[in-house]
């Protein structure tokens, strides 16, 4: 008989408490400061407390890399690799880009040489304006 009671009474306590409970993050302190001033979001995102390690041998061997710090310089490489892969495919667009300017600059060249060239009067006055 007691469980059902503290069960019972538990519920009651519960349902007449005013304080809500949440389960959710709130919002990281000074986390539009750290942005303005050019730091991360968080103060755990990059930085000597997260790249560096936490200890050293003794004989001044630094400690092997963690599992996170690992994790986050392969992240870091492969954002890296990208980065550069999409410029050299912006610079070889920009390229092609030129090239097919040229080309559409040339095509009109090469029409306006196939144009009929003015004679007689037409000829005479073109000279004498040149």
């Amino acid at each position: 008989m007691a469980a059902p009671f503290r069960t019972i009474m538990c519920r009651s306590v519960l349902r007449l408490s005013s304080r809500k409970f949440s389960a959710t993050c709130g919002v990281q302190g000074g986390e539009k400061w750290r942005i303005q001033h050019g730091l991360a979001r968080i103060g755990t995102e990059y930085g000597p407390l997260t790249d560096l390690p936490d200890w050293s041998f003794a004989d001044g061997r630094p400690a092997p890399p963690m599992k996170n710090q690992l994790r986050r310089r392969e992240e870091r490489e492969a954002l890296s690799r990208r980065i550069v892969m999409l410029s050299t495919e912006m610079d070889k667009g920009i390229e092609m880009w030129k090239e097919k300017l040229e080309e559409a600059k040339r095509a009109e060249e090469h029409k306006k040489s196939f144009l009929l060239k003015p004679k007689g009067k037409l000829l005479m006055k073109k000279k004498s304006k040149s």
